[in-house]
């Protein structure tokens, strides 16, 4: 089924895999193509061509793009914008998205998470929230160790949350009535335990519709989950 969906991601972020991209450059008077970083922003292209979506496709920072003049009435009302009418917002979880040199509310993906859990209204037309997937990105030795650690004995995964926003974070492992297990003493979390549910890039390029799907339906039981809408 066709979705609407707004992508976040930090544009300029370059520790993701090489894709060998080139661009145009001058050199003298002769214009040359000469390889480039790889950034986030390429794997968003590829993104594009793996849902293969009827609807539309809104797209979250463009280059350059900065929050430092803006008031937060403007963010708002740019968001609005972008994200009225979508249903799932899908959120590019790269290594270097976050800028720790900056506050998190200075920064376009915290925004774009919290606007697209509201409700809001436009010329008296409803958008509830919006269904929200993870899609993490391996870092610049194409692995995903950087978040995901895989523990074999227990049969379960660690999520480095702790390189995450807080928008995305406090809206992972935030199930009401948790379903656990406990192993080598470490508490396991089962079935669908976050609001925001993350996904391997390689394993979302094959099924992307099922987990585009997964996500809606855990958004039409987000009664079911502690959510965080609004930054601090």
């Amino acid at each position: 089924m066709a979705r609407e969906i707004f992508i976040s991601y930090k544009y300029k972020d370059t520790l993701v895999p090489d894709l060998a991209k080139k661009s145009l450059s001058f050199q003298g008077s002769k214009l040359l193509l000469l390889p480039r970083k790889t950034r986030v922003r390429d794997y968003v292209d590829q993104l594009q061509e793996a849902l293969k979506v009827g609807g539309h496709i809104n797209l979250g920072e463009k280059d350059g793009e900065s929050l430092n003049e803006f008031k937060d009435s403007t963010i708002e009302t740019a968001l609005k914008k972008k994200i009225f009418g979508t249903s799932v917002t899908i959120v590019m979880i790269s290594k270097g998205m976050m800028d720790y040199s900056v506050a998190e509310s200075d920064q376009w993906i915290p925004w774009e998470i919290s606007y697209s859990l509201r409700t809001t209204t436009k010329s008296g037309l409803i958008s509830r929230m919006n269904a929200i997937l993870g899609v993490v990105i391996p870092d610049e030795n194409n692995s995903y160790g950087w978040y995901y650690k895989e523990n074999t004995g227990c049969n379960s995964i660690t999520h480095h949350t702790n390189q995450l926003f807080e928008m995305l974070k406090t809206n992972m492992f935030n199930r009401k009535q948790a379903v656990t297990r406990e192993c080598n003493n470490t508490t396991i979390h089962e079935g669908e335990f976050s609001y925001i549910k993350t996904v391997r890039w390689d394993a979302f390029v094959k099924k992307s519709d099922w987990y585009i799907e997964k996500a809606i339906e855990i958004r039409d039981n987000a009664g079911e989950y502690n959510l965080k809408i609004n930054l601090d």
